[in-house]
């Protein structure tokens, strides 16, 4: 009884270990820092690597409190559907003048939401016309492997599959020069990112 039971146990432990190896070290990780002259521009600045294949989309959402865009930049996935809700207790009117997906959604009360569909690259300059000092970003690309740096600029990007790509960056104000990154099976590859003018 003990033999077949510990042939029971190695069988289901080798199995284990082959569902490991094929599922969750089928793809690496990516990190990295921003940095720029002016710290306040670390921030915000969307990271992305830029895998061929199709891309798959999915769903965003921007928020609006206290008279400012939650999140300041969205990163999203070409084809996304993104929901623009109100927060606040006064009307707003979100509109892009972006020739790449130009649009108004009319003024809209406290605590209602519509959505707009990100059908091809494109950064768009969210604005309101009811409010000229709000300002934010939705940035679609066609990956579906990003981030946005927080305040230290710093990123991680999981789920990658294993190879060597170029990686995207955008930041509102600032450029970054050409860079790309080699990623492998189950580790992690670190990319050091120097915004400039």
């Amino acid at each position: 009884m003990k033999n077949k039971s510990s042939v029971l146990k190695a069988a289901l432990l080798t199995a284990c270990i082959g569902f490991v190896s094929t599922n969750a070290f089928c793809a690496g990780t990516v990190t990295g820092t921003v940095d720029a002259t002016a710290p306040k521009y670390k921030k915000d600045t969307v990271v992305y690597i830029k895998v061929p294949g199709p891309v798959k989309a999915g769903k965003g959402s921007v928020d609006q409190k206290n008279l400012v865009f939650v999140p300041h930049v969205l990163a999203v996935p070409t084809g996304s559907s993104v929901d623009f809700k109100n927060s606040d207790k006064v009307n707003h009117n979100i509109f892009s003048a972006d020739a790449c997906n130009k649009f108004n959604l009319g003024t809209y009360n406290p605590g209602q939401s519509k959505a707009i569909v990100f059908g091809k690259p494109c950064v768009v300059n969210l604005l309101c016309n009811v409010h000229s000092e709000m300002s934010g970003f939705v940035v679609a690309v066609d990956s579906n492997y990003m981030a946005v740096t927080g305040a230290d600029g710093k990123f991680t990007i999981s789920g990658v599959p294993a190879g060597t790509y170029q990686v995207g960056v955008w930041n509102e104000k600032l450029k970054a020069p050409a860079t790309t990154v080699t990623v492998k099976d189950g580790q992690t590859s670190t990319v050091a990112i120097a915004l400039a003018k």
